[in-house]
This record gives structure tokens, C-alpha cells and sequence, in this order.
């Protein structure tokens, strides 16, 4: 294995190595055939891991050779790898769908990923999204590299004390055993970088992922000829305090550009997955400075275009931020020797307000004033992140904030049960998420229910299954005795009702809305005709108290019940439980404060199992909920942290649950069946299953904005920057001679139908091809705002010009306002230029 460098394999044959490029490729994770050969050559360590390189390496040589020498093993190795040769060169989705395209490479940019149970790499749902879309951009052929971090310990994991309360490991990530590879250069030496630290280099380690077809870059600061103290900085996600977060942010924004140029990758887009990597538009700034000699404002011009940023955040205390006396010792250099401006001018690009200069530096804002186009990840989340932008946006209405949004979606071939997969292969093929989906709706909905059903009934049985090993071994940890211990093994009912809640334990959250009447939830759990039985997981942060005392909540309650148990807490909730319980939960339910949840994914991952969902009108469930799909709570507005409020919700959680969904699910045919849920689960799976899912959301995100942004960089790149000096030159004058601009006096008239209104405007010292003159018209109820161009006629005097349009008179002559705006055919207004005026 000469050509893996960092093996610890018991021989060096070529069984080995071949076994090794499946071990190392974390696509094999959602591959089922895969996964059965782990499972021989180890079966415990692979139930208990799911990491096929760790597999290998723990086989003894024996156990390979004799394993590897069965004919039914071989031939399946063999199928695989001819198929992983085959997988390579085939033309997939983006080749057909764009081929005359400009995108070559998009470099995706996250603080976390979740790929693999095998890579710990994760928190929840940031690294769910950035995950589930690699493994999409692998199935479709979108040209993505990703960035990251490798943390030597990751996100803590959770044990439970027998009183319910929470302790935080941190076990080590030994790169040894994790399915990755160092990255070597061109003479096979390991890539290490350097960067400018505070009075020292930083040297940071490079690590390579495979996901199919695409390719994850992990960077580390364990290395042996950093000082002790930066050793630690990758050493834990989202741990410590601001000074570590911000140096993580340095190692992930100007390490993961200067990586990718050492690689000799020069993507045309930059998909910044929140703003923890909003340090890359400064280095990709740098970068083409250092190519063309552009000062950087020319540079910033240029390649902003080619700049993406998902904003993930709902509430602006979610936004990164960092004191001038932490960022001065990083930055002074940084300014005056790479980027050439001064600090404060840095500074001045995170801050609201340029001239305070004791307001933090905020990573969002660089990320917005640093990219071409901005979204948010649900409909409802682009509203809010409208409304959370528009102070940045001065005069502008906020529903012209240019923040869009694109809604996250889940990688369903990640998230299916063994069941599903099965009936969605039959059903549509077992390629159908490598495509457009165009007829899954259909033959979804074509399915009967015979086999709904039993893959249902299977799914349910398979979850209960794993409820019992895990929560037996999680009680034997705990100090039970043998009986506890038996009987842990054997609850829960396979043919019972049952609903899951699983997520994040913190208060916006409300983990606990369903014990706000517990006698009530204890009646519903222990209805003797139609009981049903509730599964728990969660973790809270270890500096979140409050969330700690929720799980707490949970936790006594489920002690101090009577009879066979059916509610548990699972603990150290994790990719693999998702897995397990997305799979089999008849009911999921969700109760975040609307609107805090900004998407939200595991409520989509159920989807594709004929999981049905009983939420919040928040997130990705404002847009996705009809009543034939599932149930909400809610009525689509805000209202804060009310206790009556949330005493409303959980009485409405308690009727839904005993009106509709237990006399629902319980409620059987002549042929046993429930024919009334499967109705509901047949139109849930083939209307959401396909929205929600990451096939179409890195669809969209490539139509939507990777090639149009690689067409904006490539047009402003070319001919030397001609095009981004120009704009620079535009944004300049807009600034320098916007309080120039102003308006004559008004004239309105009305006839046969029509508004006509005509107004001076004087433009100063700007070009009338550098502005629109517009009349505008908010939005009402029932009609969409009014933005209608103004003609330009005579000029006046003092550098003036009258504008005119005609509207037809269906509103009062008052509701219209001309307003004068940047123009430029080839910039985003007003995300690049701010400026408006309205007439008084």
C-alpha cells in the first residue's frame, strides 16, 4: 500500500488494496453491497462503527485471505470495483444538462461535514446540508471540491447518568483509522501549507476525502513543527471561545483557497456554507491580485461575482463575531503585506457601520459584502434573512434585500432503510437519484399498498430491533442490573404507533412541548386499544445549561413512570441513530419557535421511508405542509416566547395526535390494512420525497447560481479585468457624486385609465446611464409591488433630465414614488451598490 502512505493493512496483497479503494471512498457508505462484505470480515465492529477502513486494518491477514478467497465474495468485490471503474467515466446529469457551461470546478467551503458515521467530523444540521449536497454533486456530476476542517476531536459525545444528566466526551479522531488519505504533491511529499500567524508561520496539514467522484480537502494544525498551542486549533469543533474560533475561521478561508492554489484548482465559483468561511473572499481577492497586479478593490470586483454565500442563521446574535483586538494581530499584517489595504478598511467591510470602531467584526457581513448573490435555506428563511440584511440595505424596502433562498434537501439513498431502498429501486430504478426525478411523483403514487405497507411494517420492526441492542448496552453502561438489562432488551412493540423526536436540545427548540400536560401525554403513551410509544435523542451543548435541563425533564419523566416503558432517551444521538430512526418512526415531530428554525432536515430525512411529519409551520415545513402530506401546529405567524402561546401549540400537539393520527394509523381495512395513512404516506413520499431532496436542491443551486455566477466571474475576469475596473470605476463615482442627485417637482395627471407622471431629475455629476429612475409601488394585498422603468427625455439644465411612465389607475396616484437607483448591466443591484433616493 506504498501508495496510501498512512496504512496500518494486515498484508500488502492486492486483496488488500483492492478492498482499500472501497474502504477509502465514503460513496461505498450508501451502497448496501458494500456495506455486506464490511460485515464479513468483521460484523461487530462494523455494526458498531460502520467504518469500513477501520475494518480492514483490525482483519487479521488470515481472516482476509480466507473471507476473500469464497467465490461469493470475490465476485461481489469484483462487481463493485468494475462498477466504481465504469462510475468514473460516465456522463451524468450536469454533463447533459450543461454542457456548454463555463463551470468547471465549484469550491464549497463548510466548517463541518457529515459524510460518514466513520468521520466525526460533524454537529448537526450545517454538516448535514454540506454532507447530503457533496454526495448529490457526486450522483449529478456537478464539478464540486469541498473544503473542511479535520478535528482531532470533533463535536463531543454524550452520556446519560443514571439521574438523566449529560456528560461531554471528547474521544480522539486518530487520522489512522478514519477513512482518509494525506494529500501528496506532485513528488509525493505530505501538502503542508503556511500561513502568517501572530509572530510566527502556521503549518497546516492537508488530508484528502473521496466521496465518488468528488473530493473533500481537510486541513489540520496538528503538526509537529507548530508550537503547542496552535496544534489545538483544529482540535475541536465549535469548542473553546472566540480567539480559537477565529483561528479556525483563518485555517479554513485563507488555508482552504491557498490549498486549492497549490493544488492548481481555480474554481470560477466559491460556495461559502455560512459565513465561518468568509476569510476565503479576502485570500481569493488576494489571489487574483497576485495574477493580474489589480489593486483590491478591482480584484474584489471581480471575483465577488463568482462568490455564493448560504446564510444558515435566523437571529443576528447566530452571526460570527470578533473584537478589532483579536482581528489586529491576524489582520494588520495581513492587510498591509497580501491584500494592501489598511485595517481599518478591513474592518469597515464587517461592521454595519464603517465609522464605529467599536463595533465587532461580523463574518456574515464580509460574506455579504464579498459575494455576488446570497440565500437563505427555506422560503421562510430568505423573509427573515431579508428582514435580519435590511439595515445593511439603508432606504431599501425589505423585500428587496437581495437575499433569495434555496431550501436545503436530504441525500435520500443516505437516509433510506434497507425496506425503502428496496421499493424505490423497484419502483423507479436504482439510479432514479441520479437524474431529474421527472417521474417519481407518478409512480410513486401509482404503488399499491401491499408493498407500502409491508415496507412499513418492516421498517418499524428494524428500528425496534436496534431500540433494544442500543438501549440494553446504554443501560448496562449506566450500572443497571441484569433484569433492567433483559428487559431493556426487549421493549417496544414492532407493531405499535410509533413517534420519534430527535434534534438539538436547546429552548428555541422546545424539546419539551409535549410534556407540558404529562398526565395527558402518559394517558396517550398507555391507551390499552391504541398505545403508542415515543423514542427520544438529543444533545445539548455542554455550555448550554438550559438545554441540559430539558433533556433532564425528559429523563425524569421517563423514570418516574409506571408499567413496561414506552418513551426512551437514547443517548449520544448521532449519524448513524439518525439513520436507524429516520428509517423507522411512523410520526416525526418537530416544535421549534417559529420562525428560528431556518430549514430544518430531520423531519425530510422520513420522507423517503414513508415517515410522516407532525411539525411547526416553521422552516422547510412552512412551504412543504397540505393536509394530505401530514400535520402542522401553528398559524404561520410569530410569537415569541409566550407561555400561553406554547400552551396553545401543546394542547393542539395533544388533538392531533388523539383525533386524527392514532384513529388514523389504527384504523385497518378488510385486508388489514390502514388504508387512510397509506393514502397519506403515498402522498407524502412522492410530493416531498423529490422536493426535499439534495438531488434537487444541488440542481437548483447549479442552475440558480453556479453557472450563472461562473459566467458573471468569467465575463469580469476576462480581458484582464477590464469589466471588474470598469464596475470598481461605477461603484466609485456612484459614491462620490450620489449627494448630487436630486428631484424636481412632480407632476402627476390622470386620463382615459392612465397615471401619467412626469418629474425632474438632476444627476450631478453622474453619466444617466449610471442610474434608473423607476416609480415604484409597495405591494398590497392581492398585487405585487410596482417597479416600472422611467423614460428618459429632455435634458435640463444643471445636468437634469425628465423622466416619465404611465401606469394604468388601479391605485391611488399617492401610492407611487419615483426613486432613483445604481444601474449597470452587469452588477447586482443593490448587493453592490447601495445607493437610493427617493423622491419626497
Amino acid at each position: 500500500m506504498s501508495n496510501l502512505k498512512y496504512t496500518n493493512l494486515p498484508s500488502e496483497t492486492s486483496d488488500a488494496d483492492q478492498l482499500a479503494q472501497l474502504a477509502l471512498d465514503v460513496s461505498s457508505s450508501w451502497n448496501r453491497v458494500t456495506a455486506a462484505l464490511w460485515s464479513q470480515l468483521n460484523p461487530e465492529l462494523w455494526e458498531r462503527t460502520r467504518n469500513p477502513w477501520l475494518v480492514l486494518q483490525t482483519v487479521s491477514s488470515e481472516t482476509l485471505k480466507r473471507v476473500t478467497s469464497e467465490a461469493a465474495f470475490r465476485d461481489t468485490l469484483n462487481e463493485l470495483l468494475r462498477a466504481q471503474s465504469e462510475d468514473k467515466d460516465s456522463p451524468r446529469w450536469f454533463q447533459q444538462a450543461h454542457a456548454n457551461s463555463p463551470l468547471t470546478r465549484v469550491a464549497y467551503f463548510s466548517m463541518e461535514y457529515m459524510l460518514s458515521e466513520a468521520l466525526p467530523i460533524y454537529s448537526g444540521g450545517l454538516g448535514n446540508v454540506a454532507g447530503d449536497q457533496l454526495k448529490a454533486a457526486h450522483d449529478l456530476g456537478v464539478p464540486v471540491v469541498a473544503i473542511g476542517l479535520l478535528y482531532s476531536q470533533g463535536y463531543f459525545r454524550q452520556e446519560l447518568d443514571r439521574n438523566g444528566a449529560q456528560r461531554a466526551l471528547y474521544p480522539f479522531n486518530d487520522p489512522g483509522q478514519l477513512p482518509i488519505r494525506p494529500l501528496r504533491d506532485s513528488n509525493g511529499d505530505w501538502l503542508r501549507l503556511s500561513i502568517p500567524f501572530p509572530g510566527c508561520d502556521l503549518w497546516i496539514r492537508a488530508w484528502e476525502v473521496r466521496v465518488g467522484q468528488t473530493r473533500l480537502y481537510l486541513l489540520d494544525t496538528n503538526d509537529p513543527a507548530n508550537f503547542p498551542e496552535h496544534r489545538g486549533i483544529t482540535s475541536e469543533l465549535y469548542g473553546g471561545g472566540p480567539d480559537l474560533r477565529l483561528e479556525q475561521e483563518i485555517v479554513l478561508g485563507v488555508g482552504g483557497w491557498r490549498l486549492l492554489r497549490a493544488l492548481s484548482i481555480h474554481p470560477e465559483v466559491c460556495h461559502l456554507n455560512e459565513g465561518h468561511a468568509a476569510f476565503a473572499i479576502l485570500e481569493r481577492a488576494a489571489s487574483y491580485m497576485d495574477d493580474t497586479g489589480h489593486p483590491f478593490d478591482v480584484a474584489l470586483a471581480v471575483t465577488r461575482a463568482g462568490n455564493l454565500f448560504t446564510t444558515h442563521t435566523p437571529v443576528e446574535a447566530g452571526f460570527d463575531r470578533f473584537a478589532g483586538e483579536l482581528m489586529r494581530p491576524h489582520f494588520a499584517r495581513y492587510c498591509a503585506d497580501r491584500i494592501k489595504i489598511s485595517f481599518n478598511q478591513l474592518m469597515a467591510m464587517g461592521r454595519r457601520n464603517a465609522e464605529d470602531g467599536g463595533e465587532p467584526f461580523n463574518m456574515a457581513y464580509l460574506a455579504l459584502r464579498g459575494s455576488g448573490a446570497v440565500n437563505g435555506v427555506s422560503r421562510l428563511h430568505g423573509v427573515v434573512s431579508r428582514a435580519l440584511f435590511q439595515p445593511m440595505f439603508p432606504r431599501w424596502p425589505t423585500e428587496e434585500v437581495p437575499v433569495g433562498h434555496v431550501t436545503n434537501g436530504v441525500h435520500a439513498p443516505t437516509w433510506d432503510s434497507d425496506e425503502s431502498h428496496q421499493l424505490w429501486a423497484a419502483v423507479c430504478g436504482r439510479r432514479c437519484w441520479r437524474g431529474d426525478q421527472e417521474h417519481m411523483e407518478s409512480r410513486i403514487r401509482e404503488t399499491p399498498d401491499t408493498p407500502l405497507w409491508s415496507m412499513r411494517t418492516a421498517s418499524r420492526k428494524a428500528l425496534i430491533d436496534y431500540i433494544r441492542t442500543r438501549y440494553s448496552r446504554q443501560v448496562a453502561l449506566q450500572g443497571a442490573s441484569a433484569h433492567e438489562i433483559a428487559e431493556a432488551a426487549e421493549l417496544f412493540d414492532p407493531a405499535v404507533l410509533t413517534l420519534g423526536f430527535a434534534r438539538r436540545f436547546a429552548t428555541y427548540k422546545r424539546p419539551t412541548l409535549l410534556l407540558h400536560d404529562p398526565a395527558r401525554l402518559r394517558r396517550i403513551l398507555h391507551n390499552p386499544q391504541h398505545p403508542v410509544q415515543l423514542v427520544i435523542a438529543g444533545k445539548a451543548h455542554p455550555s448550554d445549561g438550559p438545554g441540559q435541563d430539558l433533556i433532564r425533564q425528559w429523563t425524569d419523566f421517563i423514570r418516574h413512570a409506571q408499567g413496561p416503558p414506552s418513551v426512551i432517551f437514547l443517548s449520544d444521538y448521532d449519524m448513524l441513530m439518525t439513520e436507524e430512526l429516520a428509517g423507522g418512526v411512523d410520526v416525526w415531530i418537530n416544535t421549534p419557535r417559529r420562525p428560528w428554525e431556518a430549514s430544518g432536515t430531520s423531519g425530510m430525512k422520513v420522507l423517503v421511508n414513508g415517515g410522516l411529519n407532525l411539525s411547526e409551520l416553521d422552516g422547510w415545513w412552512a412551504e412543504a405542509y397540505t393536509p394530505e402530506v401530514g400535520w402542522a401546529i401553528g398559524d404561520g405567524r410569530e410569537h415569541g416566547d409566550d407561555p400561553q402561546w406554547d400552551a396553545a401549540e401543546a394542547e393542539a400537539l395533544y388533538v392531533i395526535i388523539e383525533r386524527d393520527i392514532i384513529p388514523e394509523f389504527y384504523e385497518r381495512n378488510a385486508a388489514g390494512i390502514p388504508a387512510r395513512w397509506l393514502s397519506r404516506i403515498r402522498a407524502s413520499m412522492s410530493l416531498l420525497t423529490p422536493e426535499y431532496s439534495a438531488n434537487r436542491a444541488v440542481r437548483q443551486y447549479t442552475g440558480e447560481h453556479y453557472v450563472p455566477a461562473a459566467t458573471a466571474y468569467t465575463a469580469r475576469a476576462d480581458h484582464g479585468g477590464k469589466l471588474g475596473a470598469e464596475l470598481f470605476a461605477w461603484q466609485q463615482k456612484l459614491a462620490s457624486q450620489w449627494d448630487g442627485v436630486f428631484f424636481g417637482a412632480l407632476k402627476v395627471d390622470s386620463k382615459d385609465g392612465q397615471l401619467h407622471f412626469e418629474i425632474p431629475v438632476h444627476l450631478g455629476g453622474l453619466d444617466p446611464d449610471a442610474v434608473r429612475v423607476e416609480l415604484f409601488a409597495g405591494a398590497r394585498e392581492g398585487e405585487a409591488e410596482v417597479r416600472k422603468p422611467m423614460d428618459r427625455g429632455a435634458a435640463l439644465p444643471a445636468s437634469g433630465f425628465l423622466y416619465s411612465a404611465s401606469v394604468e389607475d388601479r391605485r391611488n396616484a399617492n401610492e407611487f414614488t419615483p426613486r432613483v437607483v445604481p444601474h449597470h448591466p452587469a452588477a447586482s443591484v443593490p448587493l453592490e451598490a447601495r445607493q437610493i433616493l427617493w423622491q419626497q
